[in-house]
């Protein structure tokens, strides 16, 4: 008799925290020192784990590069998407969300935000990159078809606009700063 319960593979548990690990060092390597400064050993060094590590789980530097850009591309998805969720909750604007959103992205997450057009960049020099650096706006436009899909593409662009634009202030935007803009962007899909 079986409890429904799934054994755990202790191994493959490690590997996955391993690999996880080893992501996050590459995207700390992309914001210390950009897209140049990946090697393996680089990265085995941010890690704290032996070169052979990385090796094992990315043979490749575009598979390191690869997987960096994924899981930056997941993880601002997902807080956009928790964001205006929680917005819809809460009763509050989608504007408003998306707004602090950027402002959080351009403020304490200003270093991850870097390293992630970084990597987005480099998609455009390597169409290995592509489907990954798309993933981002993928999971935006999955949030719900909207009726002006061309507003929404626009929205999606200005979004993008904001962020690199960000990037290059001395300063970073507040989310009441970027609120209008937002608003703005968001008017032709109401």
């Amino acid at each position: 008799m079986t409890s429904g319960f799934r054994k755990v593979d202790g191994r493959r548990a490690r590997g996955d925290r391993r690999r996880a690990g080893i992501v996050e060092a590459v995207l700390r390597v992309v914001e210390q020192g950009g897209v140049s400064a990946v090697t393996h050993r680089a990265v085995a060094a941010e890690a704290g784990v032996p070169t052979a590590s990385i090796t094992y789980h990315y043979a490749a530097l575009d598979d390191l590069v690869v997987a960096a850009l994924t899981r930056a591309a997941e993880d601002m998805a997902a807080r956009v998407r928790d964001r205006i969720e929680s917005s819809r909750i809460k009763g509050r604007s989608q504007a408003g969300a998306v707004a602090e959103v950027l402002a959080e992205a351009l403020g304490p997450r200003r270093g991850p935000t870097m390293a992630t057009y970084e990597l987005y960049l480099l998609a455009a020099r390597r169409p290995a990159l592509r489907p990954a650096a798309r993933q981002w706006l993928d999971v935006l436009a999955s949030l719900g078809r909207q009726p002006d899909e061309v507003g929404y593409r626009a929205f999606l662009a200005g979004l993008d606009g904001i962020l690199v634009q960000g990037l290059i202030d001395d300063d970073p935007p507040t989310a009441a700063e970027l609120l209008p803009v937002v608003e703005h962007l968001l008017a032709p899909l109401r």
